[in-house]
């Protein structure tokens, strides 16, 4: 609708088009005030609380604290020992020896399973072994004979030139040539098996550690050890550990062994805990298996640091900690926010960090620091810090 400003008409029609505007101009208003009215009464309420809460622990001191946990603990354990062989092979003769010809390895040369060391002179007996073979020869040859003696005779029996009683006794010599055949074969073996055995040979591969035989020398099988071996090179170190130290230790527990006169560590296993304590020493011996290495030889002296089983346990830093005569300490804050003393036991130091054998399990809240100033039952207000920040 169209109208004319300055006519009556015109007039009328304009106040009523301002009529709905001025209306919801002052609905917005007053929302707009209740809503500034009922945030203000909300945030009046709500700090309430807050400032009640921290006027109750107005003055409580504030003190960091740290859940610790439980971490796996190693314990090292140190000890000193010798070095050995792992598996020892003494070697000797094994026949009935003789006088030795030739040696042919030196300490500190490794060898094959069956290799030969020396040899013992055979000279005699390659001349039994002679004999031996030539009485198969006549043995063979009476044998040969016999069965041809044996043919001729079972072609004539049925024309009755022969008995049978004659048959039956050239099958018999047939027989006992075969058999003295067989006898020479064997006599000849068992010469060839003895003369074998002069050669002084290797049990297994392995590293020949001593030797203690020398050409022109007689001997037997009473002589004794003739070459020591360390069976595949593996060595070993017998670590002396006090009664205590060794209940820690475990077959598989690893170690670390120095050999003394030498900066280079070598790593090896426990493979062997004695089952028995020397009562005179109160010590027991922990078997370290260790690779094949020059610088490691046996007879010599090592240290060796043992990790000992792995358990599990709180660690705290040592800010923690506290001591007076009544021994370690720490302060744990309890549901209530006070702080309350325990008594602990200490484990292994490791890096700045200490192991908590007994008196916590790991779940307290624990103040890092500042328990020097702080007393039993004490208000605080604790800030807790994340492990590793």
């Amino acid at each position: 609708m169209t109208y004319e400003p300055g006519t009556l008409e015109g007039e009328r029609l304009l106040l009523a088009d301002e009529r709905p505007r001025r209306r919801r101009r002052w609905i917005i208003a007053v929302l707009v005030v209740l809503a500034l009215v009922g945030g203000w009464f909300v945030f009046k309420h709500e700090k309430a609380p807050a400032a009640a809460a921290g006027s109750s622990d107005s003055g409580a001191p504030n003190v960091t604290v740290i859940v610790p946990g439980s971490q796996v603990v190693d314990r090292t354990v140190s000890a000193t020992g010798t070095l050995a062989a792992r598996r020892e092979m003494p070697v000797g003769v094994a026949g009935e020896g003789g006088m030795v010809s030739r040696v042919l390895v030196e300490p500190g040369q490794w060898v094959k399973a069956g290799q030969v060391l020396a040899t013992v002179d055979r000279s005699v007996q390659a001349q039994t072994a002679a004999s031996l073979a030539a009485q198969i020869g006549v043995a063979q040859s009476d044998l040969t004979l016999a069965q041809a003696e044996l043919e001729r005779a079972q072609s004539l029996v049925d024309r009755g030139f022969i008995s049978k009683a004659d048959v039956q006794r050239r099958i018999a010599t047939r027989d006992a040539a075969a058999a003295r055949l067989q006898v020479s074969r064997a006599a000849l073996s068992e010469q060839r098996a003895r003369n074998a055995r002069l050669d002084i040979r290797a049990p297994a591969e392995g590293l020949v550690l001593t030797r203690g035989v020398e050409p022109g020398q007689i001997v037997s099988s009473g002589s004794g050890v003739l070459f020591r071996m360390a069976k595949g090179g593996e060595m070993e170190m017998r670590a002396q550990l006090s009664e205590g130290d060794l209940q820690a230790i475990r077959a598989g527990s690893r170690a670390i062994v120095t050999p003394v006169g030498d900066t280079r560590q070598f790593s090896g296993q426990v493979w062997q805990v004695a089952p028995v304590i020397d009562p005179q020493t109160r010590q027991g011996i922990a078997r370290i298996a260790l690779s094949y290495n020059p610088a490691l030889r046996p007879g010599g002296f090592a240290s060796a640091s043992i990790t000992a089983n792995a358990g599990s346990a709180p660690e705290l830093p040592q800010s923690a900690l506290q001591s007076d005569e009544q021994g370690n300490y720490v302060y744990v804050i309890d549901q209530q926010n006070k702080a309350q003393r325990r008594n602990v036991t200490l484990g292994p130091v490791d890096n700045n960090r200490v192991a908590i054998a007994t008196g916590l399990s790991g779940n307290e809240r624990v103040v890092l620091s500042a328990g020097a100033f702080l007393n039993p039952g004490q208000k605080v207000t604790p800030i807790l810090r994340r492990q590793g920040s």
